[in-house]
This record gives C-alpha cells, structure tokens and sequence, in this order.
C-alpha cells in the first residue's frame, strides 16, 4: 500500500502495534504537507483520555536525546529507492530531535537542522495536537528530491509509563518505525 499525498494531503490514522494497544486512547491522526518549496507541516492528533497519558517536561526546546522514550510525534522521510533517511522526534513538550541514517538503523548522526522545527501544542480534556514546520532545504539527499517517502508515527505513554507505538503501518514483529515497510506516504515536491 503507498499513499500518495497532494499539496492538501487527507488526514491518515495512526495504528497502534498489535502487541502495545495503548490504554486510554482513542487514535491518532496525522498529516504531512509541504507549506512551500523544503518545509515540511507535520501535524497530529491525539485522541485521548489526557489523565491517562503521560507527558513529558519541557527541557528547553531543543535538541533532546531519547524523546521516544515518552510521549512524542515522529516523521521517518527517505527518498525512493535510497537506503539514506532521516528521523525527526517532536515532544508535545516542545522539544525536539533529529537523526541522519546511512540505511536501515546504520550510520546514525544528528542531522543539521536549521532554523530549528518550530513546534505548537495544544492541550485538551480528550485531544492532543502537536504540529511541527521543518525546514529540509539543508538536508542532503531530500532537499531536493521530487518525491518523499514518510511514515508517520507515534510514541504515547500512558499513566503507568507503559509504552504504545502508533504508525500509518507495522513491520511484521515487534514496533520497528524504521523499517522501510512503514514509509507508506508518497509527498511530492510542490
């Protein structure tokens, strides 16, 4: 299944790996677009029961290792038939991370972002929602490329501090967002 998303692309649901149901969560919705030439809107929806899911501190808005081991938005993008792709993490407590990848788990590095993802939350009784502007200009290997493939997924933890992990599509086995089986979304350039 590839998803081809247009310059308005359609709001795509998240699912939750078979093994990690995720208590108090009713989905996830997520969206991908390009607001212009190299920037990136990633926008997500939680829909939740909040007292259940756990948020993370806020630790400056910055680059921060290991957001995935908390509540956090993902964008996996890679071009068509290149091993090459990035990871980007965004908190809803507004910090954020990105990482390089030569081919599959292989290679990683911090990529140089710049200007840093701008990230807006909003916080309700019984949603979440995270959007993140990602400037990929600078980016070797997607700057320029006239089609992406994403995959579109979701660490949330809940009360308990037990982990779910939500993504467009599963890899057979364990939750593994950086298997080429979840780049399902197909964004050409504008």
């Amino acid at each position: 299944m590839r998803v081809m998303a247009s310059a308005t692309a359609p709001w795509s649901v998240l699912r939750a790996h078979p093994r990690t149901p995720g208590v108090g969560v009713y989905g996830i919705a997520a969206e991908v677009r390009f607001i212009k030439p190299a920037v990136l809107f990633c926008d997500y929806t939680l829909h939740a029961d909040m007292t259940q899911v756990r948020l993370p501190q806020p630790q400056g808005g910055s680059p921060v290792e290991g957001l995935w081991r908390h509540t956090c938005f993902e964008a996996f993008i890679g071009v068509p038939g290149a091993t090459e792709y990035y990871e980007f993490n965004f908190s809803p407590a507004g910090d954020w991370a990105a990482y390089r990848f030569g081919a599959y788990r292989d290679g990683m590095s911090a990529a140089a972002v710049a200007p840093a993802p701008s990230l807006q939350t909003c916080r309700k009784a019984e949603r979440l929602e995270v959007s993140a502007t990602v400037q990929i200009g600078a980016l070797a290997g997607i700057a320029e490329a006239p089609v992406l493939r994403i995959a579109l997924t979701a660490v949330v933890e809940d009360a308990a501090g037990e982990l779910s992990y939500w993504s467009l599509r599963h890899a057979a086995g364990k939750a593994d967002f950086h298997h080429s089986d979840g780049f399902v979304l197909e964004l050409p350039a504008p």
